[in-house]
This record gives structure tokens, sequence and C-alpha cells, in this order.
């Protein structure tokens, strides 16, 4: 059945029978190809049926659909001609998001939450203006993006909107966990209402019967709140604020969803279309799991669900335990989070505290800004988000943290480059932005020991904002320094007076040490270091510079304006004449390919450093 479906146009021939059987096809599809590569598994489970309904009812690309996150559209790539998942989130193969470069069906390439409602908005304004009235926008927001406050923006603006734009939003109930807050309460007392039960049970008895159903449906919109609150849920939510409601349907239904989105379609200005679905539906693991381990994967084995090879001790790890044992020590040490408690290593301090963590959502701005409060109440919070996620609360840190001089540690997990997720979510902005946040203090650790040591020396900060970044991924060998000189530590040494000195920050130190070991390889007397505290400049760095010619800056951030550039500033108004050459990511987006691969592409391999210097000197 899927090698039949080119567009989606080969859907509307379809029977229901075929595709019920296409369905089935669809996420065998999924289990079998992403347990080889990785990705996001179980969201995309969960809206095969929606993805259907919406391809069959609107006629992409004239119409517009916009997913949110981008993570749960996998379905739509399969049946938009993408059906070759081989290479899922390699280089040279699928995004494991919306791509422009893909295909004319995608729009927005949205690996960020939240923010699907506002383009929706945009889109369709656009379409009216220019006079494109038959041409609907279409906003798919699940996976908790509806507890971010930038989809609530859009959702106020969208109330005073006359646009043709269809808000579907996809209620598993789940993010990367069970969403939380008050919003997730009350999509939940619209799911158990019994009037939903009625009204599920309803709308498939009298489906034989198409025109009355979607009649109803249709009533149902046209007559707005009276409608609304009188047939199918309690008064409050969406339709309080002005907005159009239909559901909740079954989004499992294929027959209900289409009766649904077409009622929507039909109504020509903002409508809410409130779906149903199970996140991992028809993949037993998936459905069993409590902890949604299957929201993103690595490779498992398709028959149990278990990874192909278990994940080595990890850089979140070192913090989920460091967080325990200080949490046991100090009272005032709260935890925060953006709807990941798991994925950041949160989970263990709320299983012993649950009374000291705060999911707020998909919510960044919000929990920076809480958390700023919080220290004036005399806690210390740690905020603990992905290193990409931290951009969207800049301003937060700026203004709500560093102005008033609040005691916040922030812990940027998947710090510099992450690789296969895409553009989007390689953290290699923090180091470039943050440095120019007033009083901020930056750690990037090179190992277990020095993350540790310096979460508990951000910890001890009480009138700043501080910051331990750190990749994804396993971590590596202990790197004991050799000796230290002020704040710096040299790694490894070869020869007494160093020509060169190769400075590896965070992960990169590492990088340096094999760096350092080839130019020596050619008779160049070199010195390799890093230091724990990165910004401000680290007291000592002239001296550790010493008399060298050459000094190399290695760093999984920006190298234009990152912390390479910042030493080398402080250095020559220091009086220090040495040349500098700065090794960090290009100021650009990196498109999906293993860490590896990325690290060769920009040029931050040990090789190519050691290359560069020998040139440099000749």
């Amino acid at each position: 059945m899927l090698e039949r479906i080119a567009s989606p146009a080969d859907l509307r021939g379809l029977t229901y029978g075929e595709l019920d059987a296409l369905a089935e096809e669809i996420r065998d599809y999924l289990v079998s190809s992403v347990s080889l590569t990785g990705g996001h598994l179980g969201p995309n489970l969960g809206v095969v049926e929606l993805t259907l309904g919406l391809h069959r009812v609107f006629q992409s690309p004239h119409d517009t659909l916009v997913f949110d996150t981008g993570h749960q559209s996998y379905v739509h790539k399969l049946l938009t001609g993408r059906q070759d998942f081989s290479d899922l989130r390699k280089r040279g193969g699928l995004a494991g998001y919306p791509s422009r470069a893909e295909s004319e069906h995608d729009v927005v390439e949205n690996s960020h939450a939240s923010t699907a409602l506002s383009w929706a908005a945009g889109i369709a304004r656009g379409r009216t203006l220019a006079g494109e009235t038959d041409r609907t926008t279409v906003g798919v927001i699940g996976d908790g993006a509806l507890t971010g406050g930038m989809a609530w923006e859009a959702l106020n603006s969208l109330a005073d909107a006359h646009d043709r734009v269809v808000i579907v939003v996809n209620d598993n109930g789940r993010s990367y966990a069970p969403t939380i807050g008050g919003l997730a309460r009350k999509l939940d007392g619209i799911r158990i209402n019994p009037r939903y039960e009625q009204f599920l049970g309803w709308g498939k008895r009298t489906f034989e019967n198409r025109g009355p159903w979607r009649n109803f449906a249709y009533r149902t919109v046209m007559h707005g709140k009276r409608a609304v609150k009188g047939l199918i849920t309690e008064p409050g939510m969406f339709d309080d604020l002005g907005l159009k409601y239909v559901g909740p349907v079954d989004g499992h239904d294929l027959r209900q969803v289409e009766a649904a989105l077409t009622a929507a379609r039909d109504f020509g200005a903002p409508v809410i279309v409130h779906v149903l679905t199970e996140k991992g539906r028809g993949y037993t693991p998936a459905e069993e799991d409590v902890a949604d381990r299957f929201h993103a994967v690595g490779r498992i084995h398709p028959e149990t669900g278990l990874p192909v090879k278990p994940s080595r001790f990890g850089w979140t790890k070192v913090f989920a335990e460091e967080i325990v044992a200080v949490g046991r020590e100090r009272e005032d040490v709260v935890a925060l989070t953006a709807a990941m408690l798991a994925p950041v290593g949160l989970q263990p301090f709320a299983d012993e505290f649950p009374e000291r963590v705060i999911d707020v959502g998909i919510a960044e701005q919000h929990a920076v800004t809480s958390a700023a409060g919080l220290a004036f109440a005399g806690r210390h919070p740690v905020v603990a988000v992905y290193a990409t996620f931290l951009n969207r609360a800049f301003d937060q840190v700026l203004m709500d943290v560093a102005l008033h001089g609040a005691g916040v540690t922030f812990m940027l997990d998947r710090a510099g480059i992450t690789g296969d997720d895409g553009p989007s979510h390689n953290g290699m902005w923090d180091m470039a932005l943050l440095r120019h946040v007033p009083g901020l203090r930056l750690a990037a650790p090179r190992d277990a020991p020095t993350m540790r040591r310096a979460f508990r020396e951000a910890l001890d900060v009480n009138d700043a904002p501080t910051v331990v970044r750190y990749p994804k991924g396993p971590v590596g060998d202990d790197l004991p320094a050799v000796r230290s000189i002020g704040d710096l530590d040299v790694l490894a040494e070869h020869g007494a007076e160093p020509q060169v000195i190769v400075v590896g920050l965070g992960s990169m130190a590492p990088t340096a040490i094999d760096a350092a070991e080839k130019i020596a390889a050619g008779g160049v007397s070199v010195t390799a270091m890093t230091a724990t505290w990165v910004h401000p400049v680290p007291a000592g760095l002239v001296d550790a510079l010493g008399d060298a010619s050459l000094v190399v800056t290695i760093e999984d951030g920006l190298a234009d304006a990152g912390i390479g550039e910042e030493w080398a500033a402080a250095a020559r108004t220091a009086g220090h004449d040495a040349r500098w050459m700065h090794r960090g990511v290009p100021r650009e987006f990196l498109q999906h390919a293993a860490r590896d691969q990325i690290v060769e592409q920009v040029g931050l391999d040990a090789s190519a450093i050691a290359d560069d210097v020998v040139a440099a000197l000749a």
C-alpha cells in the first residue's frame, strides 16, 4: 500500500478499509526503519490516522501544514513521497524534522516547540491580504507544545482574526513525559468528561450516514460557545478565548478525524480541532512504557524495544548523580526544567525531592524568570535545559537574572555540536551569547571530576548567574592536570619553552592534547592547556602563555565572537604579542550528520588543526 502513495492526492481515492491497512503498514514501517537509525518513534506512531486525515481533507502544498513540534512529521514525509528512511538523520538522508530542502510540502523547519501557531497566523494573514481565500493554513500542535507561552500569544491574536486557520491540538497528554500544569489538567478534564464518551459513541454510530455527522460537526462550529458548552465540554478553555472549537475527536478514528477537519476547513475562520491520540500507538513496547523511552530512541531491537548498544555512562548521568548528592546536603537547592525532566537528568532528584523540582512545561522564559524569583526568596535554583533551548530565554537571563544579581545556576546539556538532530539542536550559540551578560560566569568542564567540581562551585555563587555547559554523549577518560598556572591547567607538555600553546575548551580538551602531540612530532615545542572556568578570562592567562609565538584556541561553539577571541583581546590588552588562531564552529547552520562528521567538516579534528599550525609557523 505505502509504495502506491507518491503524493497526498493518492490517498483520496482509497476506501476506509484500504486506509486502515495503510495505517497498519505505516506503523510497521516506522518501527522497522527507526529501530535501525534512531529517531522520534513514539510521537509518530501516535499521529498516523491524524496525518492521513490532514492530507485527505487539505491539499498540501496549496494548503499549508505546519507541525509543532516537527518531530511528529515522519508520517507526513512518508505521504509526501519520502519513503526511504534508511539514512534518517544521517548526512545526505532525510532530516528528523520538516525541511524545505526536501519537499515543497515542508514550510517550517520546526524543531523548537510552540512556534507553529504564530507561523500559521502570519501565513494565513498573508494569504488573506493576497486575496487567496481558497487556501487554508493548518497548525498541528502537540507533544506538550501548547504549554509554551508563545502558543498562547498566538491564540490570543488568532481569536481576533478572520483568516482561514485550523488549529489541530494533538492531545496525547505527553511531551518527553506526561504534560504537566493547569493546561494539562484542563485537557484531562475534557478527555474524561462523560459527554466525551457519548460524543464518540454517537459519532461512530451515525457515521454510516455521513451527512448527519458532518452537519453535527458543522453546527458545533457554527453555533460557537453555546453548542460547544452544551454538547461537548464544560465552559472555559478555548471557547472562552472566543475561538470556535470542535472536539474532542478520537484521533485514531479516521472517519471522525476527517469529519472534524472538514467542518473546521469549511468554516473559513480560526477553529480549534481537539484530537485525542495515543503516543506509541500500535507498538506494544511503546504502549506499555511509562517513562517515555520511546519518544526518541537510538538503535533498538524492534521486537523488544531494547537498545542495540547500551548507553555508556554520560555527562547527563554525572549531573544527575551530583545534584542528588548536593540535594542531600543543601535544602536551598531547587531544580527547574522545561518539559525535560528525564532527558536532562533530573528524574532521580525529583524522585528523592519531589517538592524541590519544578517542571514548567515548554516555557524556558518562565523557567528563567521564576528562577530569579526563587533566588530572591532565598533558594538557589538550578535550571537544567538543553543548550540550544536557553537561546529562547536570553532576555530573561540578561534582564531578570543578571540585572538583579540573582544567584541562578544554569546546567546546559547537549552543548556544542550534537549532530543528527540538525541545525536547530546544535548547542553552539551559548558561549558567544552568554559572555556578553554582565557578571555571568561560565564553566566548560573537560571530564567528570571537573564537572562535579564546577557544579558545586557554581552553587556557591549567590550574586550572579553561573553556567556549566557539557556535551551530549559519553564521558571520556579523566584528564588530570600536569600542573596549573593560575586558573589554567596544563594537560600535556612537549618541550620546556613552548613555541605554541593549544587551548582546548571543555569537550575539546582531548583534541588539544592530540593536536599538540601531532605538532610536536614535527619538532615544535608545544603545550596543551585548558581551563574549567572559561569566562571571565581566567586569572594567570598571560603567565601561562609565556613566550609562545602562536596560541590556538579550540571550542565547540562559535569561533567568531567566542571565548577564544575574548581571551586573545585580554592578552593583547595586557601586552602579550603572540599571534592567535581560533578554531570553532563557523557562523552558519549545520545540517544533520554524525558529530564526528561535522567536527571534520568544520576543521575541528586534531589533524586539521595540527596542519593549520604547521602551515602558520611556516
